[in-house]
């Protein structure tokens, strides 16, 4: 943060995304976070939450008192889908709470074989999802705020799926591959649906920040660039 003249981040604690209890490492991110004046000062909590886990809607009720703003769902990762019951009363609770909804596109780059990769992506041609596989959640509670994290595979929408985008509270962080043509990007959707992102420790700080530092003044003005950089995020954070 230091390097790149950041002054706040939100974070959250990638643990939880493959601990079976993700509350334990919310945890961990809040003793962290109060171990020093400066992180306290400095680092937006984020909750993983699990709404097919057992006792999720307490954990959801700790991390609300712990001060959190917002949540990460992974519903690829905990095997549910964004439109089960569970999923969609979490995402009203954090609507409730007035708490953004982090959903990431994609954590790592499936053309990279492991075993750990997940069960529907892995040895299969089925392609990694896009924004339009996001969708489903945000038409059921369109009143929401979200967060789009790493847009790596297509961001253009047609008809009601882009007036969905338009009339929502979504803000699409500038560290997925496809934004790699911000101008067009900004043409597209607006200057208000952006923000800097990172998807660190995965992908690094210096390329999503060149998304909007390397807009020549007829593509962005400076105030333009300024919402990018922190003034969406801000507003969409209550900060």
């Amino acid at each position: 943060m230091n390097q790149f003249g950041v002054d706040k981040a939100v974070v959250a604690n990638m643990s939880g995304i493959f601990y079976k209890n993700c509350q334990a490492a919310n945890e961990e991110l809040f003793a962290e976070i109060e171990s020093s004046a400066t992180y306290k000062e400095r680092i937006i909590p984020f909750a993983i939450i699990n709404p097919v886990y057992p006792g999720w809607k307490s954990d959801f009720d700790k991390c609300v008192k712990a001060g959190i703003k917002g949540i990460r769902i992974y519903p690829q990762y905990h095997d549910y889908q964004l439109t089960d019951a569970a999923c969609v009363e979490l995402v009203k609770m954090a609507r409730d709470h007035d708490l953004v909804v982090g959903l990431t596109v994609r954590m790592v780059d499936s053309r990279q074989k492991s075993w750990m990769d997940l069960d529907q992506l892995a040895g299969t041609d089925k392609p990694e999802q896009g924004l339009v596989d996001l969708l489903p959640i945000i038409k059921e509670v369109p009143a929401a705020k979200y967060f789009i994290l790493n847009l790596a595979n297509g961001y253009q929408l047609k008809n009601d799926d882009f007036e969905l985008i338009m009339k929502s509270k979504v803000l699409m962080d500038t560290s997925g591959r496809s934004l790699a043509n911000m101008a067009q990007a900004l043409e597209f959707y607006g200057e208000e649906k952006f923000a800097f992102g990172t998807h660190a420790p995965i992908l690094d700080y210096l390329t999503g920040m060149l998304r909007i530092e390397s807009l020549r003044e007829e593509e962005a003005s400076q105030s333009t660039k300024d919402l990018l950089r922190w003034r969406n995020a801000q507003s969409m954070l209550n900060l």
